[in-house]
Parts: structure tokens; sequence; C-alpha cells
């Protein structure tokens, strides 16, 4: 599946095979420490690496409906997000970029490509959660039109929460609100 601009093509590509959520484990290791540590402390990113992110979570997840999609251009693989159809909205449980790949424009890469899913299953708003002090992030999606709708708090086990606004946006009804996106290929597994 590719998503593309005229300048940098970003490809996504579904996690269906057990390398390819291999890749996803350890993307996740590699973005969560680098980038959670100094805001959740790394006794929660160990946690949840070990509780979401193994080979052998993922695969659970993926049978229970969520889909994960690997962010590739030039031959590797810079990140992966994961979304999930809930009622008439599309849930973003991750959208992660590798450092040395911020602000080049993947993440609003990934989003277009979401909403393209989005729009393929007939479903109206994107909705995400975004820890409470990631302010860098959530700048992005602001500029990126979500809004923030309020707090999320959620208790994950093992003593820790999840400290979260939650935001959406609406769908856009046709391609030509966003010109950049040329397609996003086949739709989501189960349709």
């Amino acid at each position: 599946m590719s998503c593309e601009r005229e300048d940098t093509p970003a490809n996504f590509i579904q996690v269906s095979r057990e390398g390819q959520a291999e890749v996803v484990e350890a993307l996740a290791k590699e973005i969560w420490t680098e980038h959670y540590t100094s805001i959740i402390g790394r006794g929660q990113v160990d946690y949840m690496l070990g509780k979401f992110q193994t080979k052998k979570a993922i695969w659970e997840q993926i049978k229970d409906g969520e889909n994960y999609f690997l962010i590739e251009t030039g031959g590797k693989f810079i990140g992966y997000i994961a979304v999930r159809p809930e009622g008439h909205e599309l849930f973003v449980s991750k959208i992660y970029v590798s450092s040395s790949n911020r602000r080049r424009g993947f993440g609003k890469k990934a989003v277009q490509f979401i909403e393209c899913v989005a729009r393929g299953k007939g479903l109206t708003r994107i909705s995400l959660t975004v820890n409470k002090n990631n302010t860098g992030s959530i700048k992005a999606y602001e500029n990126l039109g979500f809004t923030n709708t309020g707090p999320a708090v959620r208790d994950i086990g093992g003593g820790f929460v999840m400290d979260d606004y939650r935001m959406e946006r609406n769908v856009s009804s046709h391609d030509t609100e966003r010109p950049m996106l040329r397609k996003c290929g086949r739709r989501l597994k189960g349709e």
C-alpha cells in the first residue's frame, strides 16, 4: 500500500507475517525507549513494551481486529501505525515514527493514509489518545486538524495508568481536500 507525495514516498505495509511483527517489536523498543522514557519513565515504558508490543501481543491484537502497518521509505522501515474500527470512527492506537525521520512529513502522510482507510470503510471520524505531557505530538496533531476533546485516563495494570488526552478529527468526504493523497490501496483485512 502506498500513500505518496511527489517528493518522498511512504509505503504502508499491512503486517501479515511473523517477520513483520518482529520488525514492529524492534521499532517499538527503539522508538518508545527514546521518546517516552522522559515522559512516563523507564518502568512504564518497559511494562508497556512487554505487555503491548511483543510479537505475541501484536499477533493477539491483530486477531482481535487491530490492523498494523509498517511505514517504509527508501527500503527502510521507519515506523508503524495500528488502527481499528470502533463504531463510526477509526481509532488510531499507535502512530510512531523513528526520531531520525520525525519532522519530515511522515506523520502527516500516516494521518492521510489513516484518513483514506477510514473513508474506504465509510467511517466519519478518526480518533486517538496522546499522553498529556507529549506536547510535541499534541501540537503536531492539532496542526493536522485534530481537536482535543478532553482527558482519557486508563489503568493498564502493573500500577500504571495512561494519562492521555483524546483527540479527534472528521474524515474529509473526498480527496480534493487532501490533494497529496493519491491512493491508500486495498482495504483493511475483513472487508
